[in-house]
């Protein structure tokens, strides 16, 4: 079964049961589709700590629609007590990962439309609305970054007249957001618009995260091939890669980005062979509060099992093998932070943005307007 025969977004409203939320659990992919249902702020919380979601847009319409649980939880409860609740769940949610700002953007965004509705029903109606309207800007945002990402492949393409060789990391596909993603929007579209290009993908150890992605592009129908993290630096080196792609859990407004630990590294080979290193976003992710993210990033540090095991499907039954002596210990920063010198352009929905503070300044004054 492909990808276009199953669900074609990674979180949605149940429509027999709207007061539950139904996602793709991800921890079983790629080795069998399975979807699920949310019906708790508990039940959001875990989803997102377990990484049935994972992906910083994700995330973020996730940790939407947990508030718009944390209201249907509420109802029956005084204005105190609802407002209570309301702040309790937030910080649930809150606690589960650190790093990608989409979460808090979005907790931030619904605690701020539901302070001071007295009336259960309508917190509840405003509670989906927000929820709804986090998802259509993830939907919206990605398509816009496709769109861009595009036009720089087309005039690769035409430079070279030969198929483009794109290079991404870990899982920024639609996936990681509702639709279309933002590492890999460019690569869908150019495949739309008859381009022909082939995809580079590391495995994105612990997790293996780029399977996911080759999940992805298999089920479009897109050339792709899988190396070994270790691999990557050696074809960038020996000018296999035309370009690179990543995704972003958090960007500084200095144009730091952090991403799936290995990011750094490809930004490394890519500046020193002088392949154009992106990193696409949706503005969401932009954090207006940080200034420097070498500094200032929190980083996700992850179980050492992630590390010191490696999970598989062996008969139809999930396994995990231990691949190292219980004796040595293990780190698993889950997150590195890439320095904005290194990166070509950030890509938004607002466009092609230099990644430094003065662009950056520029193109999101609202995001400077409302730094604490």
């Amino acid at each position: 079964m492909t990808v276009r025969e199953q669900k074609d977004q990674t979180i949605w409203l149940d429509e027999n049961y709207p007061d539950a939320v139904r996602i793709i659990d991800q921890r079983v992919l790629p080795f069998a589709y399975r979807e699920m249902t949310v019906d708790s702020v508990e039940g959001m919380a875990e989803a997102i700590l377990t990484m049935a979601v994972r992906g910083a847009g994700c995330i973020g319409v996730s940790a939407g629609f947990g508030m718009y649980l944390a209201a249907l939880e509420a109802r029956g409860l005084n204005s105190a007590e609802a407002d209570g609740h309301l702040r309790a769940s937030a910080d649930k949610l809150l606690a589960t990962r650190p790093t990608a700002t989409n979460l808090s953007w979005a907790v931030a965004l619904q605690l701020n439309a539901l302070s001071g509705i007295e009336n259960e029903s309508e917190r509840v109606q405003k509670a989906r609305a927000i929820a709804t309207e986090i998802l259509d800007d993830d939907v919206s945002s990605c398509r816009r970054i496709g769109e861009i990402g595009l036009e720089l492949i087309r005039d690769l393409h035409i430079k070279h007249g030969r198929r483009i060789n794109i290079l991404t990391h870990c899982n920024a596909g639609w996936l990681a957001f509702v639709k279309h993603g933002s590492a890999t929007a460019p690569i869908y579209a150019a495949q739309d618009a008859g381009i022909p290009i082939h995809v580079f993908i590391g495995e994105s150890r612990p997790r293996n995260q780029g399977a996911l992605t080759a999940w992805e592009l298999n089920g479009a129908g897109i050339e792709h091939t899988y190396l070994v993290d270790s691999a990557v630096g050696h074809i960038i080196q020996h000018g296999e890669v035309d370009i690179v792609f990543v995704g972003a859990d958090r960007v500084s407004m200095n144009g730091d980005a952090a991403n799936k630990i290995g990011t750094y590294l490809r930004a490394l080979a890519a500046r020193e062979s002088n392949v154009p290193f992106y990193v696409n976003f949706p503005s969401s992710t932009l954090d207006p509060n940080s200034r420097n993210g070498m500094t200032e990033i929190e980083i996700e540090e992850r179980p050492q099992t992630e590390v010191t095991h490696v999970s598989s499907v062996v008969d139809g039954k999930s396994v995990a093998a231990r691949v190292l002596d219980a004796s040595s210990p293990a780190r698993n920063p889950a997150f590195d932070v890439t320095p904005h010198e290194m990166i070509t352009s950030l890509i938004t929905e607002r466009g092609l943005c230099d990644a430094n503070p003065m662009a950056l300044a520029e193109m999101f004054p609202d995001y400077v307007a409302k730094a604490s």
